[in-house]
């Protein structure tokens, strides 16, 4: 391109950009868009072009974008669920062995419990712990039994009397029987009148109770 041509293209550049400053854009007429100067033309087709290519977008292209997005999600949680099974199928001779030494103890446990014609033998134990250590049975009271999801639990209260050290050895010999009691709500004082002291406490032990079973 020669300095001549490339003259005359900046000259008309120019003149157009002239006319569009001078234009009276409130005047304007569509039905008279023939008369506009070229280069008001060509931004007017640009914005609708543009305007056009937006709507369609909107149009198109955001319900798509929506589906990928909901796509990618779904696909992460695929995923991590495959991840997850991978892992558990990897792990799965573990976790059988654990679930049988789970299975294990939880049976040793429930040998511990009692049944229900246990309880009072399960007395007749707790009695012969204390008169084993020389206490003082004052009572050995059962409560009613309490309901739960999986098991019955049978409260009792237990005072005796004696001296410090075979208190102790009775309450050690309590926790140490075969079936399983827990001690709550101890209370020790003093006897009036003598060189001994009163235990009060509430003990509870638990049948199991299957699911069938009302």
């Amino acid at each position: 391109m020669n300095l001549k041509a490339m003259n005359f293209k900046a000259t008309n550049l120019k003149a157009e950009w002239q006319r569009l400053r001078e234009l009276e854009w409130r005047e304007l007429d569509v039905s008279e868009a023939s008369s506009w100067p070229v280069s008001l033309k060509i931004l007017c087709s640009a914005l609708v072009l543009g305007s056009i290519f937006a709507a369609m977008n909107w149009y198109m292209a955001t319900p798509r974008a929506e589906l990928l997005q909901g796509a990618q999600a779904e696909e992460r949680e695929l995923i991590q669920r495959y991840e997850s099974k991978a892992f558990q199928a990897a792990n799965l001779p573990l976790m059988r062995e654990q679930m049988g030494e789970l299975e294990t103890r939880m049976g040793m446990l429930l040998e511990m419990l009692p049944t229900g014609v246990e309880v009072p033998a399960l007395i007749d134990n707790i009695s012969d712990t204390a008169h084993d250590n020389q206490l003082t049975i004052d009572f050995i009271r059962l409560r009613s039994p309490v309901l739960k999801e999986f098991y019955t639990e049978q409260p009792f209260d237990i005072q005796v009397q004696g001296d410090y050290h075979r208190i102790a050895a009775f309450l050690s010999g309590v926790a140490g029987l075969p079936r399983i009691v827990t001690l709550h709500d101890f209370s020790l004082s003093p006897v009036e009148k003598a060189d001994t002291l009163r235990l009060s406490m509430l003990a509870k032990t638990y049948n199991h109770r299957p699911e069938t079973q009302p």
